[in-house]
């Protein structure tokens, strides 16, 4: 199965995309990362669902290849938008999507924004319940050498550090993968986007939001997971009006790269029954 990668402008910010055409099948599934990543999270599992659908998998502003300018606004609510208006011009009308970590929030903001363009929400690991920055944060991100502590603060730990955090089986770590997830940060620009980004985030939609997002929804979760705990899941799964939560054991955050074939299975089942 070969993606094929395209760049498409929306509102003066390149969107970096890959998409598959299934032959037959005219349903189509999008794919969102979470922070700090790429379309390179679901390398395992995007080949899968190509079996079934037509795939396009998306990077948003500022992470993988697409833009990183520092006068666009990095807000869940104007990403959803923005992913909305590039899905419009590409062609596609009502859709499936699943996001993975801060993915899953901008999915439940494209649901909550147009609840007809996406049938079906599932939710790999959403980023939950996540506040608004402190203000001290957001005063701090405008000295002009913010973008280099972020850098600095991000190397401290390293990428190797970052994956041994996201997954359970630190045996699945090999040099693909660690490069796979090193690429986006030679280009210094994301640091200063990131910096923007601070200033832009307004928090994990709130339970009385999600309470009228009616979208049936699949939440997948790691019991192992150390980013986004599984009681935040279940926490979700309760504020949610269609919502149905599967748990997998010995599984942390980065699900799409730890249990490819799983996922696969419920996302299969959940759409197609």
């Amino acid at each position: 199965m070969q993606m094929n990668g395209s760049t498409i402008q929306i509102n003066g910010v390149d969107f970096y995309y890959e998409k598959f055409d299934h032959k037959k099948n005219v349903e189509t599934i999008l794919l969102l990362h979470g922070f700090l990543s790429s379309t390179f999270c679901y390398r395992k599992l995007a080949p899968l669902l190509a079996n079934d659908f037509n795939v396009i998998s998306i990077d948003y502003p500022p992470f993988g290849k697409s833009g990183k300018i520092k006068n666009f606004t990095y807000s869940y609510q104007n990403i959803a938008e923005c992913i909305i208006k590039l899905l419009t011009q590409l062609g596609y009308e009502k859709i499936y999507a699943a996001g993975h970590s801060m993915g899953g929030q901008i999915v439940l903001s494209m649901m909550q924004k147009q609840p007809d363009l996406i049938k079906k929400g599932i939710l790999l690991c959403s980023s939950a319940y996540l506040p608004k920055m402190k203000p001290a944060l957001t005063y701090f991100s405008y000295l002009p050498f913010f973008d280099r502590l972020i850098k600095r603060q991000l190397g401290k730990t390293g990428v190797l550090g970052n994956l041994h955090s996201v997954v359970y089986d630190q045996k699945m770590i090999d040099e693909e993968m660690i490069q796979g997830y090193t690429d986006p940060f030679r280009d210094d620009q994301i640091f200063i986007a990131l910096r923007k980004m601070i200033r832009d985030f307004e928090g994990d939609l709130k339970y009385d939001v999600l309470e009228t997002i009616n979208n049936p929804c699949l939440l997948v979760w790691g019991e192992n997971d150390r980013i986004v705990p599984l009681n935040l899941g279940k926490r979700l799964a309760h504020d949610l009006p269609n919502a149905k939560l599967v748990v997998f054991s010995k599984t942390g955050h980065l699900l799409p790269e730890e249990k490819p074939w799983e996922v696969y299975k419920e996302i299969r089942n959940f759409l197609c029954k």
